[in-house]
């Protein structure tokens, strides 16, 4: 027993060592916050609602003046005034135009009306960027789990084995048993330690890659006892009603949508021709002329046929787009919420033979060491002891990316990140 103890101990150290190296151990929610903060391609993402809010200046700028300026020296000699100089003002005719355009039928306005559509598009559609990034952290987050959970189990089965194979040294010594029996009990323990160095390396790498996308340099530790799964959903028809509202694509997709309604009445109202209007001011050989200024399109063959026609187009296909979306959403939830469902339950269902395999695996230890079995039925007992509690973690594993699947078919999983 205390030699046990001592390998127990020193397992325990071994496997501590690989979270020390991080400061925190991060849960999900804490993984999506990082990843929401630090993620690179997230801050590059954030960057085009700014290019959108910059097109909302620009639409609301107003058309410059222009000024425009002629002069026309009198060259002929023989209709020079009497003894003029050439640089009088007698010889000279000068031209200074200063005009305006101006926008009608409320083009400024749908300008901008269609600007603050496309920037509450651009949030929409950096809402989705943000939702996919998430199921990425959360599925390598769960990737990590999953591989040190392995490497849990394996430190305590090489706990077990290397525990009996010092006291088969010990009982080979005093010739309880036979050589075979040692070596067997040894070449276990060889494997597992092979094992272990997989996996370790493993975690090592899932490690580098879940930081990467946290934006967080170096390898990173996880919290393995995070419960996040555990929380029960709404049901389904919540669910649904709550992701037909406010799941970031649909959103996005309605939010065109209504950048395409506004974007039909500009181009009816750029239809519309615009005006030029100013004063001139025309001083010819000293005599001051004032007048005005005015031109204006004739929208005889050009009134913007095409672009209407285009802007109509748009309207009509971010309509399927969002009746599409709307079908898939459903489908989505549907088959996520069915995974789920069944997920639970075969990982509740695998929980009494987990009790049932410790039982057995520490009953025929006892009964191999008092010599009431063969060393066979220990190690028979202790690989179906490993297999079932990874058959466990799996199942586990399996309901848990079955919740952040959910979590990412309702959206939900961008609301966890907050």
């Amino acid at each position: 027993m205390k030699i046990r103890l001592v390998h127990l101990f020193s397992i325990f150290l071994l496997t501590g060592s690989l979270p020390i190296r991080a400061q925190q151990r991060l849960t999900l929610q804490q993984a999506l916050q990082n990843a929401k903060s630090n993620n690179s391609f997230l801050k590059a993402a954030y960057t085009q609602i700014g290019v959108a809010e910059s097109d909302v200046v620009t639409a609301g700028l107003r058309p410059n003046p222009s000024l425009n300026n002629q002069s026309l020296q009198l060259l002929r000699p023989s209709s020079l005034p009497a003894n003029p100089d050439w640089y009088n003002g007698r010889n000279r005719q000068i031209w200074w135009q200063l005009t305006k355009p101006f926008q009608l039928a409320g083009q400024r306005e749908a300008r901008l009306e269609l600007a603050n559509k496309n920037v509450s598009a651009a949030q929409k559609t950096f809402e989705e960027t943000e939702r996919n990034l998430f199921a990425d952290v959360a599925a390598k987050w769960l990737e990590l789990w999953r591989a040190q959970k392995q490497l849990n189990l394996i430190d305590l089965a090489i706990a077990n084995v290397d525990s009996l194979a010092e006291i088969n040294r010990l009982r080979f010594k005093n010739q309880v048993i036979t050589q075979t029996e040692l070596f067997r009990t040894e070449l276990l323990a060889k494997q597992y330690a092979l094992e272990r160095k997989t996996a370790g390396l493993e975690v090592a790498n899932k490690q580098k890659e879940l930081g990467y996308l946290l934006g967080i340099p170096g390898s990173i530790s996880i919290d393995t006892a995070d419960q996040f799964a555990l929380t029960n959903p709404a049901g389904i028809d919540s669910l649904l009603a709550q992701s037909l509202q406010n799941r970031s694509d649909i959103a996005g997709t309605r939010a065109l949508l209504d950048a395409s309604v506004s974007n039909i009445r500009l181009q009816k109202a750029l239809s519309y021709p615009q005006p030029e209007l100013g004063v001139i001011w025309n001083p010819q050989n000293k005599v001051p002329y004032l007048g005005i200024y005015a031109t204006i399109d004739l929208p005889v063959f050009n009134r913007n046929q095409g672009e209407i026609k285009k802007s109509y187009v748009l309207k009509e296909q971010a309509a399927k787009q969002v009746s599409d979306l709307e079908q898939r959403i459903r489908t989505e939830i549907s088959t996520a919420w069915d995974s789920y469902q069944l997920q639970k339950k075969n990982a509740e269902s695998f929980r009494g033979v987990l009790s049932q395999s410790q039982t057995i695996l520490d009953n025929v230890r006892y009964s191999y060491l008092k010599g009431g079995t063969t060393i066979i039925d220990f190690l028979e007992a202790q690989r179906s002891w490993l297999e079932t509690q990874q058959q466990y973690h799996e199942a586990l594993g399996m309901y848990r990316q079955s919740y952040i699947k959910l979590l990412f078919a309702t959206g939900i999983i961008n609301q966890l990140a907050q």
